[in-house]
């Protein structure tokens, strides 16, 4: 009997994600289209990030203890999202999966769940 395992820990658990939240948000810092879309300060929206992200990919689910549903669409609202903004996030977050050594199977579906959550959030031409 071969039990299936998570991409999460597939990839190592919550230390690469932890790594790839913070080699994310690096990115958005220098990014002149997307830093004004982010709070000044970066540090709650990196850690909500980190436990979505662990909690989506078969970790722990702090993130719905702490956050309830995601409603990613709903709190992705306020912010104008066009493809612009919606191609550099998911280059900054795909440049990451590379960075911090996602080896397959988890790399092509983690790509393909941040293509398309990063097209569900646009909402602006």
């Amino acid at each position: 009997m071969t039990r299936e395992i998570s991409v999460y820990e597939h990839v190592g658990g919550a230390e690469t994600f932890r790594r790839l939240v913070d080699y994310f948000y690096a990115q958005v810092e220098r990014d002149p289209l997307l830093r004004p879309l982010f709070p000044d300060d970066l540090g709650p929206g990196k850690e909500y990030q980190y436990l979505f992200l662990m909690q989506y990919f078969g970790g722990p689910g702090e993130y719905g203890q702490i956050r309830g549903h995601p409603r990613l669409r709903m709190r992705h609202a306020p912010f104008v999202i066009g493809q612009a903004a919606r191609d550099a996030w998911l280059g900054h977050m795909l440049a990451a999966v590379d960075a911090v050594g996602i080896t397959e199977p988890a790399r092509s579906m983690m790509r393909s769940y941040f293509e398309s959550a990063a097209t569900a959030m646009m909402n602006a031409r």
